[in-house]
């Protein structure tokens, strides 16, 4: 019992020591690798990506994907600079890259490595649908989230494996393990996710406006999205994303917060839709 407790006890300090405040979110989360470790395992990658995918260059597309990254990013920074975290992006390293591939798709690995896909273009509609797409991925690197699911998925597996052990000569582990998976991820790890990508559709909707985009668009692009997706898409709680209408009701509802936020570093106007 008494080395039971002990884990516990060590198991609660590390979580306490391992916790970050994240400016964006002003919340604490759990930081279990440091991004001195993560980032340069994800540049790795993603320069490993590159060189396997085939990567456009020097079309006006894959000039607008850079232009619109390096906006958010300035629009980033001038936020955290008037938020008094000076210094936050030192370590980030940011690249905009645009992939010929037909998957209606873009993503960021932690440190700032964004890939665009062509597929996902047509969806976009024009630059200021580009803009609602960076500001999205542009937010998961700053609110380091994939820094919190690799801790979170060390958290499944210790418990995971502590359950396993506590029942290892027990006739119910076969069944312990197959309930765990099911309550760990659809009770836990889906309705993290979930929040993350809630949490990126809101801070990358002030991150576009202080860029100059307008974020009225954000909405209109995921209705965009909504209609390619033909109504294809599991129940939100077996979901790791929120389902369409959610996110276009949100971005409707934080819009005017985002135009007011914008308005505090003299954007009063917005960039044209820029239609391509």
């Amino acid at each position: 019992m008494k080395f039971k407790n002990t884990i516990v006890v060590l198991g609660t300090l590390l979580m306490f020591l391992s916790c970050a405040t994240n400016p964006f979110t002003g919340k604490k989360t759990m930081a279990f690798v440091s991004n001195d470790k993560l980032f340069p395992s994800a540049f790795a990658q993603y320069d490993q990506f590159l060189s396997e995918n085939k990567v456009v260059t020097g079309t006006s597309d894959a000039e607008m994907i850079k232009r619109v990254g390096q906006r958010i990013a300035v629009a980033a920074e001038r936020w955290l600079n008037a938020n008094g975290n000076q210094g936050y992006l030192d370590d980030y390293q940011w690249e905009y890259n645009l992939v010929n591939d037909k998957t209606v798709n873009a993503w960021c690995m932690p440190g700032g490595k964004i890939v665009f896909y062509t597929g996902i273009l047509p969806i976009a509609q024009n630059e200021t649908g580009i803009a609602a797409i960076m500001g999205h991925e542009v937010a998961h690197a700053l609110a380091n989230h994939g820094q919190q699911r690799m801790s979170a998925a060390y958290i499944q597996q210790g418990i995971a494996i502590g359950g396993n052990i506590a029942l290892q000569n027990d006739e119910n582990l076969g069944i312990y393990n197959q309930a765990f998976g099911i309550v760990s991820t659809v009770g836990g790890m889906l309705p993290f996710s979930r929040s993350h990508e809630t949490e990126a559709d809101n801070i990358g909707l002030t991150l576009m406006a202080i860029a100059g985009y307008n974020p009225d668009e954000a909405a209109e692009l995921w209705k965009r999205m909504k209609a390619n997706s033909g109504g294809q898409a599991p129940p939100e709680f077996l979901s790791t994303h929120p389902s369409n209408d959610t996110r276009i009701t949100n971005l409707q509802n934080w819009a005017p917060g985002a135009k007011a936020e914008a308005k505090k570093f003299g954007i009063t106007s917005f960039r044209p839709l820029g239609n391509f």
